[in-house]
């Protein structure tokens, strides 16, 4: 077996994965962000004993997609937003592997979603594609040529902090990027300045759904701006294959009539026909890509899946 992990802002999802990426079991549990990066493995590490103790299986490696920019080479976090605390720096994957001993694989959560998309998604078979995620925050990772490219500094494709969106104030410290108006963060605090109102993202797509003119505005503007990133990146890279997941994603009939009349009104320069799908694997994606991961990184030779008694578990693992 492979373990998949995502440690998102605000929950982790541990699934254990065949060899062929099919989730055999999963479970999700609150993430502890507020508690550092000690605690948030920890809770990975619990509920991935916790499956384990369920599926009577060797588990072969884990991966990780973790939120933040991350050092995949040296497995740990660089860069987190101010929604955790004590995570950058923090040593994943010599933590996981001391409490596991099995290797284990860290990634950027939105390279880990592309690589779980291209895998067994939305996108199996394509050769470059932009994966998008519409979160808490709007991260981007690039597919080309059939395999991941993060770039000499491990941040290509970042489309959410692509400039030329406005003024506002980002999350990053910059201004005017994508992010300020397509995250589920922004969507609540655009919807705000319009109407003195403070709602979550998922209450302003619910509000839209009965009529209302200013939430359905702020969702216009947000696939507008999706739709904008989605034709720069067309325009430098000739990618026209895109695939967005993330929460916001979850109203994607208030996004997609804006994401393609602005696609329809700019069509990239090369002519060729832009594809943009929702994610296929939903919120397992992170999860599935980061086994995906683990399991091309491991080199023992595998043989098919097939489940060991019940009550066998040959891993043992220790939570911080």
């Amino acid at each position: 077996m492979f373990a998949g992990v995502d440690i998102g802002g605000t929950t982790t999802l541990v699934a254990l994965c065949t060899p062929e990426l099919a989730v055999v079991d999963c479970q999700e549990v609150p993430t502890p962000a507020a508690e550092g990066g000690t605690a948030m493995v920890g809770a990975a590490l619990d509920t991935l004993g916790v499956l384990l103790a369920r599926v009577p299986a060797r588990l072969r490696a884990v991966g990780v997609g973790a939120a933040g920019l991350v050092d995949a080479r040296a497995g740990r976090v660089l860069v987190a937003s101010d929604s955790f605390r004590a995570w950058a720096g923090f040593e994943v994957t010599a933590t996981m592997e001391a409490a596991l001993g099995v290797p284990v694989f860290l990634d950027n959560d939105v390279n880990a979603f592309l690589r779980g998309e291209t895998s067994k998604g939305a996108v199996v078979g394509e050769p470059h594609v932009l994966g998008m995620t519409l979160g808490t925050g709007v991260g981007g990772a690039l597919w080309l040529d059939g395999a991941l490219y993060e770039g000499p500094h491990g941040a290509a494709g970042e489309a959410g902090h692509i400039p030329g969106f406005g003024d506002l104030p980002c999350t990053c410290g910059g201004r005017g990027h994508l992010e300020t108006l397509a995250s589920g963060r922004s969507i609540g605090a655009r919807y705000g300045e319009r109407t003195g109102r403070s709602l979550s993202a998922r209450a302003v797509a619910e509000a839209a759904g009965r009529g209302d003119p200013d939430a359905l505005a702020v969702y216009e503007a947000a696939g507008a701006a999706v739709a904008r990133g989605i034709l720069i990146t067309a325009g430098l890279l000739d990618v026209t294959t895109f695939v967005i997941g993330g929460g916001v994603s979850g109203a994607w009939t208030l996004l997609e009539p804006s994401i393609r009349a602005a696609l329809a009104a700019e069509p990239p320069v090369s002519g060729h026909p832009v594809r943009v799908v929702r994610t296929g694997l939903g919120g397992a994606a992170v999860a599935i890509g980061a086994a995906s991961r683990a399991r091309s990184e491991s080199q023992e030779r595998l043989a098919p899946f097939q489940p060991l008694p019940r009550g066998t578990n040959t891993a043992t693992f220790k939570s911080g």
